[in-house]
């Protein structure tokens, strides 16, 4: 019994602590500022999986951030997210007014230039959906399980995958009656019946994990992962390669403007203006190379960046400049403070400076030749940053200009860094650690 009472009685002191601790902290005046996280206005890039424009609108579809839109041909973007359940957006199209968004989960549409977005039809919920193409009143989904239509009310997907089942596909291009998909392991199909039938076309395809179809009039044009450039001139009957001086030959993405046909790959962006025969890399001003997506819209070209966010060439790839204003999508992977400033390494864009806590963020990358910051240290006057793929560079100025400092460091995958007294110390990706 006298357990059981001690028992009873410490937990009713317990309860009136309890009780006394939340009266105390109910009336202790909220400090709005304390413990509360808010966005800074910077830095600026990011993930760019897509691009697809409607009018003056234009929106691109990124990894993680969701849609963004775009007004003003890019210079400035905003979020615009609202009923978009799964942010992690792979493809984008446009049918008159209305937008739909693939997913990991799925298709969303919009009616509303994205201002709010809701799911089409529970069979393609939880399906990543890596292409989308609009054609007249039908939507074509590429999916990891085949090949989708939608039409009438666009409330139902239907199945269209006979000769197709269980394709992975990438990618789609529409030429009259003939509409090609492409596929990560079985090359491209053809089908002459809005895709009620496929057939494989794949003679001559030596590589066949296809990342981006393209159409040049009555010219196919095919990009894949290790094979570079293929070129079909009749319906994908025969293909050839056409690779001569494509120096990257893992196409990502492929966009046609008139005679020219560009190319996206992780070296950046390679021109063709003979339908392919002969390419050159255009690439002045892209300071990441790593090309996602590619839009034409009018005289402009955009590409999306691994983690650069997106470029705006005016004159078929000559110059690039970064236009992402209000992209708030940067993966930000390391933070130093060193006096006043305040540095950010990104995963893709570089590396950054706020001197007002983070309110502005501005570029400092001159002779970073990595855009991979991974991580940032700061010793008195020096900051390092720790680089993907390009070793530690040093700036002595407060980042407006970097020099690589590797001697003797064989592996310049550096994850992270860290100063004792007159010792700078960098973790690398599978070799330890360099003094």
């Amino acid at each position: 019994m006298k357990t059981m009472y001690r028992t009873l009685l410490r937990f009713h002191l317990l309860l009136i602590a309890s009780f006394l601790l939340f009266a105390f902290l109910s009336c202790v005046p909220k400090n709005p500022s304390s413990g509360q996280w808010i966005q800074t206005g910077g830095p600026y890039g990011g993930y760019i999986h897509c691009f697809a424009v409607s009018g003056i609108n234009m929106f691109a579809g990124t990894e993680g951030g969701g849609v963004f839109l775009s007004t003003d041909n890019g210079e400035t973007w905003r979020e615009v997210n609202s009923g978009l359940t799964s942010k992690n957006v792979y493809s984008l199209a446009a049918s008159g007014p209305n937008i739909f968004a693939g997913t990991g989960s799925g298709v969303f549409f919009s009616a509303d230039n994205g201002a709010n977005w809701k799911p089409i039809d529970s069979s393609l919920i939880h399906t990543y959906t890596s292409s989308l193409e609009a054609s007249g009143p039908n939507i074509f989904a590429g999916t990891g399980s085949g090949f989708f239509l939608i039409t009438g009310d666009g409330t139902h997907w239907r199945a269209v995958t006979a000769g197709l089942a269980y394709m992975n596909v990438t990618s789609i291009a529409i030429n009259g009656d003939n509409m090609f998909a492409g596929t990560e392991s079985g090359g491209v199909f053809l089908s002459t019946d809005i895709g009620a039938s496929w057939i494989p076309v794949n003679s001559g395809l030596t590589n066949t994990h296809i990342n981006s179809l393209a159409l040049q009039g009555t010219t196919i044009v095919a990009g894949t992962y290790g094979g570079g450039v293929f070129r079909s001139t009749d319906n994908g009957a025969s293909w050839t390669a056409v690779n001569s001086g494509l120096t990257n030959e893992y196409i990502y993405t492929l966009a046609v403007s008139g005679t020219n046909i560009f190319a996206g790959t992780p070296g950046g962006v390679f021109l063709s203006s003979d339908t392919g025969a002969n390419w050159k890399k255009v690439n002045a001003g892209l300071t990441n190379t790593f090309v996602y997506a590619l839009l034409i819209n009018g005289p402009n070209i955009f590409a999306g960046t691994n983690g650069g966010g997106v470029f705006s060439s005016a004159d078929n790839g000559v110059n690039w400049r970064k236009v992402n204003a209000g992209l708030t999508n940067t993966f930000v992977g390391s933070i130093v403070e060193n006096g006043k400033y305040v540095f950010a390494g990104t995963n893709g864009a570089g590396a950054f400076l706020s001197s007002d806590n983070g309110d502005r963020w501005e570029e400092i990358n001159s002779g970073l030749t990595n855009p991979y910051v991974f991580s940032l240290a700061a010793s008195g006057p020096n900051i390092f940053a720790g680089t993907n793929g390009g070793g530690v560079f040093l700036s002595s100025d407060n980042g407006e200009s970097w020099k690589a400092v590797n001697a003797g460091l064989t592996n310049t995958c550096v994850y992270s860094l860290a100063v004792s007294g007159e010792n700078i110390f960098a973790g690398t990706f599978g070799d330890g650690v360099f003094l």
